[in-house]
């Protein structure tokens, strides 16, 4: 099974904003990520799960928490309160690929254990406070897979 991690960055770093607001609107971009993780599962942290306000269509929707009784309005919604039972459960259930999709917080626990990330690079600076955490570049064999006006994607894949 792939473990993958996919996110897009703005120039200095900036993820989103820590009220769950966007900080930007780029509908190629999410077209982008909708294409990417289509068909897969995608693990993400509760406040990002909160901030979506319901599942991702066509993907099962793994939710982290450290509360052990969160619960959702949707019964098709997985939740753990661990990365590793999550990844866990994705490979008992032999998934070709899985994908990160945040917060910051999940993707500083991810990045350690991913095999790949794609990443896409915003050609712009953004207004927000949760950011995107710091990762070794020398550690990963990076290739330009998509250039488009406002951003790059890159797939970084562990030496």
């Amino acid at each position: 099974m792939i473990i993958s991690l996919i996110v897009a960055v703005a120039q200095n770093g900036v993820i989103g904003k820590s009220t769950g607001e966007m900080s930007w609107h780029v509908s190629e971009e999410f077209k982008h990520f909708k294409n990417t993780t289509k068909g897969y599962p995608v693990i993400m942290g509760r406040k990002t799960f909160e901030t979506l306000g319901k599942p991702l269509k066509e993907r099962l929707n793994i939710v982290l928490t450290k509360n052990p009784d969160y619960k959702t309005n949707y019964d098709d919604v997985l939740i753990f309160t661990s990365l590793d039972e999550a990844i866990n459960f994705c490979k008992e259930k032999k998934f070709e690929k899985i994908f990160i999709i945040g917060g910051a917080e999940i993707y500083k626990l991810a990045i350690p254990v991913v095999d790949e990330m794609i990443i896409s690079r915003m050609k712009f600076f953004a207004e927000g406070d949760v950011y995107f955490p710091d990762f070794d570049e020398s550690k990963w064999k990076k290739e330009k897979l998509m250039d488009s006006e406002l951003f790059e994607v890159y797939k970084y894949r562990r030496n």
